[in-house]
């Protein structure tokens, strides 16, 4: 059986100037292999994005360890790396897709410039390669390579989902983190996006952690879920059995209202 791309180990992370006792996120123990989608649900201020953005080394935790395994084999653990380490495989190892669109992309480049970014992070520097790379992205996200020098401001907000998704496989990460990437779209918006995103990450063979209220999105995408309540991690498992066959009763509580609605 293959290594884990990421484990975590007893994360915890405390509300921002918050008190003894005081947890966005507690205990929290999981691990993700190669090509396996993992959604985490729960209700606003569960502790899903605090978790998420700890695992990116954007938060640090008070307790635990996310351990990444690199592509050369190496396992870090990306709390204990420099700050220099952590932004490089930030840039290469892994990518990060914002809830807000806006707030993962450069909005005063073009959508080219935007996708060719990361490129240039990593060495390359041939203006007609970063163009003829960014074409093709564009396309694949299915959005019209004619607009390859249009203003992402100039996107509608799926428009910009997908710039911003094309951004962060560019480099072909192994590891995709995304935080609500459907929220805020329209229904059809979102279906769309969804069967994007379920096509890349299988045509790539991508690790994705994948951030939602929706339990929807979830079960489309997700091989594994875990459940979280007021910081905890209260039930995981596969997707299908996590929502079939329910064990804990917040899990429960939050399949019969969606079945209810």
């Amino acid at each position: 059986m293959s290594h884990p791309v990421l484990r975590v180990r007893g994360l915890c992370h405390r509300f921002e100037g918050a008190h003894d006792g005081a947890w966005a996120v507690r205990e929290a123990s999981f691990e993700l292999h190669p090509g396996e989608v993992l959604a985490i649900v729960g209700e606003s201020g569960s502790g899903k994005s605090t978790l998420l953005n700890c695992i990116a080394g954007r938060l640090a935790p008070a307790e635990g360890q996310v351990l990444y395994r690199c592509r050369d084999g190496r396992e870090v653990d990306v709390h204990r790396v420099g700050e220099r380490e952590r932004r490089e495989l930030s840039r290469t190892e892994w990518g990060f897709v914002e809830q807000q669109a806006h707030e993962g992309l450069r909005m005063n480049v073009s959508a080219g410039a935007n996708v060719g970014e990361r490129l240039m992070g990593q060495g390359e520097r041939r203006y007609a390669a970063l163009r003829d790379t960014a074409t093709r992205w564009l396309a694949r996200v299915e959005l019209d390579p004619a607009r390859l020098d249009d203003s992402p401001r100039e996107f509608s907000g799926g428009m910009r989902q997908r710039l911003q998704i094309a951004r962060n496989l560019v480099t072909r990460p192994r590891l995709v983190l995304m935080d609500e990437p459907t929220s805020g779209l329209d229904v059809s918006v979102q279906a769309r996006l969804l069967d994007l995103i379920r096509l890349l990450v299988g045509r790539l063979h991508l690790s994705a952690i994948v951030v939602t209220h929706d339990l929807g999105v979830a079960r489309l995408l997700a091989h594994r879920t875990l459940v979280m309540r007021q910081g905890r991690i209260v039930e995981q498992g596969l997707t299908d059995r996590v929502f079939d066959d329910p064990q804990h009763p917040y899990t429960q509580l939050l399949v019969s209202s969606v079945v209810s609605a």
